[in-house]
């Protein structure tokens, strides 16, 4: 059984969204050992279209290291209802209902999914599929932006299972999601 994983940049008052607009320079020498450590046993990336969009913009042509590396030679499934095709290398769509297929890709054998997408990972969460939340917390308040959840029904439980801070500040928070 695989699991799912996100990893996300979140602010002290919770946004997630544009991380670029509240993370430091000064920050980023933290940043190649923590993404190292969360892609080190992911062999598929699930995202949405918004984030294809975006990083296929970006990745394809970078030499940022350690992530151009991975993402570039990973398969990456993406979850659109409007893109007919796509064009990055070892990129494909997601047919079908997201919820069915996602839950019938944890079903193989395999290394962890990285999930990247502030709506794609929320309706995940929803759908409790997600497993693992991967926060590395920025010691900054963003002020405005998109927080990972913007509605539920009901409140959604984490166990803390790791927790690493950086020279710089940050911390790397990793959660399960727990169930019922």
């Amino acid at each position: 059984m695989r699991k799912l994983a996100s990893f996300l940049f979140i602010s002290l008052d919770g946004v997630v969204e544009a991380p670029d607009t509240f993370v430091r320079p000064e920050l980023y020498q933290d940043f190649s050992p923590l993404i190292a450590q969360s892609i080190a046993g992911q062999d598929l990336v699930l995202m949405g279209r918004k984030m294809y969009e975006e990083w296929f913009a970006f990745w394809p042509t970078s030499d940022i290291q350690p992530f151009s590396g991975f993402i570039n030679a990973v398969p990456k499934l993406v979850v659109s209802g409007t893109l007919t095709s796509t064009e990055w290398q070892g990129s494909s769509l997601l047919a079908g209902d997201v919820a069915t297929e996602v839950a019938s890709l944890k079903a193989t054998d395999g290394g962890t999914i990285g999930v990247h997408g502030i709506a794609l990972i929320e309706s995940l969460i929803h759908a409790q599929l997600m497993d693992e939340l991967h926060f590395v917390l920025v010691p900054a308040i963003a002020g405005c932006g998109r927080r990972l959840v913007s509605t539920a029904a009901e409140a959604i439980q984490l166990d803390l299972i790791s927790a690493q801070p950086t020279p710089t500040g940050l911390q790397h928070l990793v959660y399960t999601l727990r169930s019922g």
